[in-house]
């Protein structure tokens, strides 16, 4: 397992989480036997948002002993008064849920308290108005709540909610279906979700992703919007890469299901390799690096991906970004315009020109 930083709480968190939509569907014993796997591979970050109550005493079962080596986020909004999710804006239903799950758990304390499912403008001003944010920042002043998260798929509530308020940490949708306007949840244009994206990692708030499969449609070439399918390793890769992200968030129901997703660490370049996206994107995406690798091997040996990582944060007024760009061992001054990343570009990218322009910026910060 690899681990990234979270810029604001300075915590340690497991590039591969766990996400439980479905893991009440696997029993008990299986659900125990699963998430114990999860923390032996180097797991610790598990999101809460289940499809059914039952999932909250089969994460006691697994985890009471080790609470303190595992991240929860839980969410202020999901309501299990009925026995499987709900949503709700009401602040006492939402305490009811928040207590009980924290019951359930085992535990007095949530690590990432999270704003939970804002897609609507109307649903932060009913948030605010019915006192829940209020509430999650009086856990927080008792200790209860360690840092503040937010979930949403709009792009423009997400702005919106961080203009206003400080958050830790983004749940958000994140996959080559959404990005290029795909899917029941593509909110937002290409270049709407880009922000999003150099937005958090410029300001230290970390992503956790929902979502990284659509649903499964990517995986499918029947049932996928590109009619191609990716594997999951391609999936994970693609989030990973982008900037802001700490932690993707699959499901699983089964040891197998976490034996499957640990082993992204085992697979080669080729097999992460997702510049097949290439092929279906929307024409607005044409001539926007998006840190895929895919024109390796450089050969002066500069990381094209990530030097343009760099400059799009450092054009955003991301200092810090300037710095790392700073201590590459190659950089875009080192480039020798032979041409080779151009002709391997799947989206395509001029990428000699753009070391130009890169080498040129950041000698002038």
């Amino acid at each position: 397992m690899e681990y990234r930083i979270n810029k604001k709480t300075g915590d340690k968190i497991s590039e591969i989480g766990f996400g439980s939509a479905y893991i009440c569907e696997a029993g008990l014993d299986e659900a125990v036997r699963t998430l114990r796997r999860a923390y032996e591979g180097g797991i610790n970050y598990y999101d809460m948002a289940t499809s059914d109550g039952r999932s909250f005493k089969m994460y006691k079962e697994a985890f009471s002993a080790v609470r303190k080596n595992i991240m929860y986020q839980i969410h202020f909004g999901a309501d299990y008064s009925s026995g499987t999710y709900g949503w709700s804006l009401n602040l006492d239903t939402i305490k009811k849920s928040i207590d009980k799950q924290l019951t359930d758990l085992d535990t007095d304390y949530i690590d990432y308290g999270f704003i939970h499912c804002q897609d609507e403008f109307s649903d932060w001003e009913t948030y605010q108005k019915n006192k829940v944010y209020d509430y999650i920042l009086k856990l927080k002043e008792e200790g209860v709540v360690k840092h503040i998260g937010l979930s949403s798929h709009t792009p423009g509530v997400i702005q919106k909610i961080m203009d206003d308020v400080d958050i830790d940490m983004l749940m958000f949708s994140v996959n080559p279906g959404y990005d290029y306007g795909k899917g029941e949840y593509a909110y937002g244009e290409v270049n709407e979700r880009s922000e999003i994206y150099i937005r958090c990692e410029k300001e230290g708030v970390g992503i956790s992703v929902m979502k990284p499969f659509s649903g499964g449609q990517l995986l499918d070439a029947r049932r996928s919007p590109f009619k191609k399918a990716l594997t999951p390793y391609q999936c994970i890769k693609y989030a990973l890469d982008k900037p802001g992200v700490l932690t993707v968030l699959p499901g699983g129901q089964s040891v197998d299901d976490v034996e499957k997703l640990l082993d992204f660490y085992n697979k080669s370049e080729d097999e992460l390799d997702y510049s097949i996206i290439g092929t279906f994107a929307p024409a607005q995406a044409n001539g926007k690096c998006v840190y895929c690798n895919h024109c390796k091997p450089c050969p002066v040996a500069i990381d094209i991906g990530l030097v343009n990582k760099y400059y799009d944060l450092a054009t955003v007024g991301d200092s810090l970004a300037v710095e790392h760009y700073m201590t590459l061992e190659k950089n875009a001054a080192d480039c020798i315009s032979c041409g080779h990343c151009d002709s391997r570009c799947p989206f395509d990218v001029k990428q000699s020109a753009r070391m130009k322009e890169i080498a040129e910026y950041m000698a002038s910060v």
